[in-house]
């Protein structure tokens, strides 16, 4: 029995050996950056994708490493969890993958360089004042020409009604339907908002705004965006078409930039400050030329004609 023991004894020290021999051998990435992502939908993911693609690129030609650590928040109010486990383990950079998840970020640390992406507008998210260690990539695009593709290609005429669908949670969408508002305004086209807060309330919504609404438009809104399919489905059935600014499925027509490319610029940046060529300060937030899109299959189904050049 004192030899079964002995060597029993023996085998898990060499165990312990070994284990500690192996950790000591594993290499340490060069860099750690904490990736929050707001929540899952295929723009967000997109940008996700790119950013990681880019910044392993961009390390690996100088020979460095890089280890993500890629967190989904599921829900704004969640993001401040997800962030404080990136500053608890002093990770090199985070890339704040939508507004909420930017706010929590740049509340969160002041010395940790802080890269958004998705984001639309970042002067107004900070009150014009934008912390040095923020920058980043947006998806903004000209709300004067989304407002004139949608007049001109839908026949739009004063008196007809645009509904805009947002939820009330997220501060970019309203930034949005003000600036829409007030273009469509101007040419005499009501303009009406149906938001919601909670998911739940958000078929109901869409029911009511496709019954009182000549179109609908959907600003870049993520909540609205990871649940569109009701969107669509309820607007195509009520013959409604459906304008999004950052593209998909469910709209006749968009005129929205690449998330993937988004994602890829924000990794350049990354690149640039994880390597020392840049400090966060020195970059400016970068914005993507969109491009017109349009879903011929839709437009034939609502009757909506494609010009030639498209």
């Amino acid at each position: 029995m004192k030899k079964i023991l002995a060597l029993i004894l023996a085998l898990a020290m060499c165990t312990v050996a070994l284990v500690a021999l192996t950790s000591c051998n594993e290499e340490k990435a060069d860099f750690t950056v904490g990736i929050c992502q707001l929540m899952k939908h295929d723009s967000l993911d997109q940008a996700t994708r790119g950013f990681v693609d880019a910044l392993k690129e961009a390390l690996e030609a100088e020979g460095k490493t890089v280890e993500f650590d890629e967190q989904v928040a599921g829900e704004a109010t969640l993001c401040t969890t997800v962030i404080n486990t990136f500053t608890a383990k002093n990770v090199d950079l985070i890339m704040a993958n939508a507004t909420p998840a930017l706010l929590a970020a740049a509340n969160a640390t002041t010395t940790i360089p802080v890269l958004g992406t998705s984001v639309t507008d970042y002067s107004d998210t900070f009150a014009g004042n934008i912390p040095a260690n923020v920058s980043g990539t947006s998806d903004a695009v000209p709300f004067d020409e989304q407002a004139k593709m949608m007049i001109d290609t839908l026949g739009l005429v004063a008196g007809d009604k645009v509904g805009v669908i947002y939820c009330t949670n997220e501060s970019n969408s309203l930034i949005q339907y003000n600036a829409v508002k007030a273009l469509f305004e101007a040419e005499g086209i009501v303009v009406d908002a149906y938001t919601f807060s909670e998911t739940t309330e958000l078929q109901a919504v869409v029911n009511t705004a496709a019954a009182n609404s000549r179109a609908i438009y959907v600003p870049s809104d993520n909540t609205v965006a990871q649940n569109d399919t009701i969107v669509g489905t309820i607007c195509t059935e009520k013959n409604v078409p459906v304008f999004t600014s950052y593209g998909g499925a469910v709209c006749y027509a968009s005129l929205a930039i690449d998330y993937y490319e988004l994602g890829v610029e924000t990794g350049k940046m990354a690149a640039e400050v994880l390597l020392g060529t840049k400090d966060v300060a020195d970059i400016e937030v970068k914005t993507l030329t969109p491009s017109v899109v349009f879903n011929s299959e839709l437009c034939a189904k609502l009757g909506i004609a494609v010009p030639e050049n498209n």
